[in-house]
């Protein structure tokens, strides 16, 4: 057992939450029991996890993708209604860690995700050093490197192929990271994987020549909040269990 707001600065300190400016609230969003025997971990706050952590006896749910982003009208009506009167109603406690839980050099979704592909950053590179740059495995090609992601993330990704260089230096970053692709492109990279592809991002492929896999932005995400719960499970004695609500995102 832990007491809520111990927690809470347990959280903030391992993921250094402070530093980062972010698209919303970063720790405790919805205040539940003080004391706290069980965690659930989920990649989004969504009314399927919460209910899914209810019946799991749940005290806290941390999630990487919380309630509150900058730009709601504030409004606590439909569905954001729905998934405070769940909590509310059950006492349950809420913590969401956004960019924080992205970035950690160790328990990060980038890292715990570069660490299912075999592939460990050497650098950082773009807003908030998010990015991660390293180098790619002896032998794995463009082919082999989609084939692993399929395996590894249960999705084919969306690949636009490059011009068929090998593959010797890599940059990823999990989510809706696309918009970071050129700065992978100037990183002198050959291949840049994130969650998922916007337009203009195949032409950037074409004419560049550095291949870009679009993995998944749900997929992509799901290993950090596991490694966090795996790290309290261990650390401070807390019940755990990562509950995955899939979403062909």
């Amino acid at each position: 057992m832990i007491d809520r707001d111990a927690l809470q600065g347990h959280l903030q300190q391992l993921l250094e939450a402070d530093r980062f400016k972010d698209y919303g609230p970063n720790g405790l969003q919805v205040e539940g029991k003080r004391e706290i025997h069980k965690v659930v971990t989920g990649v989004t706050a969504s009314l399927a996890l919460i209910d899914a952590a209810i019946a799991a006896g749940a005290d806290a749910i941390v999630v990487h993708h919380g309630l509150f982003w900058r730009g709601q009208d504030g409004r606590v009506t439909g569905w954001m209604k729905q998934r405070l009167a769940q909590l509310i109603r059950h006492d349950i406690n809420l913590f969401a860690y956004h960019l924080p839980l992205d970035a950690h050099a160790t328990l990060g979704n980038n890292a715990q995700w570069g660490q299912q592909l075999g592939l460990v950053a050497d650098a950082r590179f773009g807003d908030q050093d998010l990015g991660f740059i390293g180098p790619v495995p002896d032998g794995l090609d463009l082919p082999r490197l989609s084939e692993l992601v399929k395996r590894k993330l249960g999705r084919a990704p969306v690949v636009v192929p490059g011009d068929g260089r090998p593959l010797k230096r890599a940059a990823w970053c999990s989510g809706g990271a696309q918009g970071y692709f050129e700065g992978a492109i100037a990183a002198g990279v050959d291949v840049f994987l994130t969650g998922e592809i916007s337009e203009p991002q195949a032409h950037y492929a074409r004419e560049t020549g550095v291949a870009f896999l679009a993995c998944g932005h749900h997929a992509s995400e799901r290993y950090g909040v596991q490694a966090v719960g795996r790290h309290l499970e261990v650390n401070l004695g807390l019940q755990h269990a990562f509950l995955d609500i899939d979403n062909p995102a």
